[in-house]
């Protein structure tokens, strides 16, 4: 009786004692940072940056409990907020921004939790970028001093964040637009203005496009008739140059001038195959029908012939 009394006495002496080193017993992770609380008062900061190392610690079972935060750094992901530039330009901005919990007992006493920590920052950011961002015009903002902004933002937030025991490792925009309907009217009056420009350079064209039409139709115009005027001289100088050697032909040879001059009005009367001539067989015209030396027929001669031709 006595033996099995002792033996359930260490069996509930082991087990608690089991318990007690469960219960006191706790680990630190290599990217975990721990408070040791004794009835809600910080006794000790275990693996902060620069102290003590992760591994296995000892508490007192049931009257300190361990606060575990992380090490590492953590993400804030800012809603799109709508600022106001120094040019008077709504923008909407959205940005991230990186931070690391640096002095564990202040984030415990400031806000005690992530999802706290994350509304505070997300308030310091807002208000910081809204305050920087009002004295830097759009075109600042958006491209030529964006990363001293960011910088400037991101000293101020720290200013702030580190009464919370949080330091922004980084702090970005990520984008910078205008909102919908701003942006609508910028299109449209860019699409204007280059309507217009367009229109300017299209009645410009058209100006030096005429100019160039009217040169050359005075060209051509001047060049036609500096050609006209010179086929003419050249068809004078041609149709003197022909009579000239035609009447020097006449007067070498009189006969053969009149023997080829007929041949050619045979040529050009007699060409067509119904042509009809109303004329008297003894005129001038046929006189090398009638003769071809050429000779004219006497009139009597001429007279006795017709009737004949007349039957």
């Amino acid at each position: 009786m006595n033996s099995n009394a002792l033996r359930t006495g260490l069996v509930v002496l082991g087990v608690l004692v089991l318990v007690v080193i469960y219960a006191s017993a706790f680990t630190v992770g290599q990217t975990q940072q721990a408070l040791v609380l004794q009835f809600g008062r910080v006794r000790t900061v275990l693996n902060q940056a620069g102290t003590d190392k992760p591994g296995l610690y000892f508490k007192v079972p049931f009257l300190e409990s361990v606060v575990l935060f992380e090490k590492r750094l953590l993400d804030l992901d800012l809603p799109v907020q709508t600022v106001l530039s120094a040019d008077r330009q709504n923008l909407e901005v959205d940005a991230f921004a990186r931070y690391k919990i640096s002095d564990p007992l202040r984030f415990y006493q400031a806000v005690n939790n992530i999802q706290v920590a994350n509304q505070r920052l997300s308030s310091f950011t807002n208000a910081a970028m809204r305050n920087v961002l009002a004295s830097a015009s759009r075109d600042a903002i958006v491209r030529t001093q964006r990363e001293g902004l960011m910088n400037r933002i991101q000293e101020e937030v720290n200013r702030q964040a580190k009464n919370l025991g949080i330091e922004i490792i980084d702090l970005r925009l990520t984008r910078v637009d205008l909102p919908a309907a701003n942006s609508q009217a910028v299109y449209q009056r860019m699409r204007t203005e280059r309507e217009r420009e367009a229109a300017d350079l299209r009645a410009n064209g058209n100006q030096v496009a005429a100019t160039i039409k009217a040169k050359a139709d005075r060209d051509v115009t001047v060049l036609l008739a500096e050609a006209n005027q010179k086929a003419d001289q050249l068809r004078g100088q041609g149709e003197a140059d022909r009579n000239r050697i035609l009447a020097d032909a006449f007067g070498q040879d009189p006969d053969f001038f009149a023997f080829y001059r007929s041949m050619q009005a045979y040529e050009k009367g007699l060409s067509g195959s119904d042509t009809r001539l109303v004329i008297s067989p003894g005129s001038e015209f046929f006189r090398y029908f009638n003769d071809p030396q050429g000779r004219a027929r006497p009139a009597a001669t001429a007279g006795s012939a017709a009737p004949a031709t007349g039957q």
